[in-house]
């Protein structure tokens, strides 16, 4: 691994006896039928409880931080960065401002894994190629949370659990072309968690998403906003929505984008089942 700028310092229970029966004592065959059958109902309904359980406990689970780092200017990474799961933060100054620097540039084929982002958290992580983030949690997204801007259409970039939160608009921006699968993911209190940029004037690409196995906490606004006429894909399958009744979170808003820097033209909500598909979408 390679780092540029460094960061700096941181700151039995006993068993009831009532109806138990006598030694040698045999209940009648239909008695003995009725005992069975109740058991295996109990079985049965110990098994469901176990399986919602388990479901309920999918959610991640957030982390504790392990320290602080205070920085100053990008943190450049090539190879794998491992944060310890301290929480670094110090860059820009945690507004919407397009022009923060990021937090740490992950060059292509890096990795950057156990971080917590604080605030304030510049642009937060820039991909410059194919990267991988894993278990990074962002605390307070300010600008974006990600950016991807690999070029090449054969780019990757997977985001593998981890979370983030209050991000008044986007958390993932994909500015450049290929793929990009988040997975195993929190999110809570968001506008988009992905978005196809819609109007860059450096180029504009065609560009797939798969969204799965993730929970988002309303509230929220979108899940996915691609652009249609750019061929652009979403795939979602177990999604978990929580405290969103109405439904009002959309899993996919469909959108004519441009590369003139004009605001790009909404087309529909939801999805379509060519260029947004979705499966196995549960709310509670």
């Amino acid at each position: 691994m390679t780092v540029q700028g460094p960061p700096q310092g941181p700151e039995q229970e006993p068993r009831a006896r009532s109806g138990r029966q006598g030694p040698g004592h045999r209940l009648p065959r239909r008695g003995r039928l009725v005992a069975v059958l109740g058991t295996a109902v109990l079985g049965v309904a110990a098994a469901f409880t176990s399986l919602s359980g388990a479901s309920s406990a999918s959610a991640a689970a957030w982390p504790t931080e392990k320290g602080s780092v205070k920085v100053t200017t990008t943190t450049t990474v090539s190879g794998t960065f491992d944060g310890g799961l301290k929480r670094y933060y110090g860059v820009g100054d945690g507004s919407q401002s397009e022009s923060q620097p990021a937090m740490f540039d992950v060059k292509d084929g890096g990795t950057i894994q156990n971080v917590i982002i604080g605030a304030p958290a510049g642009d937060g992580i820039h991909c410059l190629g194919s990267c991988t983030i894993r278990n990074v949690w962002w605390l307070d997204v300010g600008e974006d949370a990600a950016t991807f801007k690999g070029t090449s259409s054969t780019t990757k970039v997977l985001v593998t659990g981890g979370g983030a939160r209050s991000a008044s608009d986007k958390v993932f921006q994909h500015n450049g072309g290929g793929s990009v699968t988040i997975e195993n993911f929190s999110v809570e209190n968001f506008g988009k968690l992905y978005r196809s940029c819609g109007n860059c004037k450096s180029g504009m690409y065609r560009r797939a998403v798969t969204i799965r196995n993730i929970t988002a906490t309303a509230p929220g606004k979108v899940l996915a906003g691609i652009n249609t006429n750019y061929g652009d894909t979403a795939t979602l399958t177990g999604i978990t929505i929580v405290g969103d009744s109405s439904k009002k979170i959309s899993l996919c808003d469909l959108y004519k984008g441009n590369s003139t820097g004009a605001e790009p033209t909404k087309i529909s909500s939801g999805p379509d089942g060519t260029s947004c598909r979705a499966s196995g979408v549960t709310y509670r």
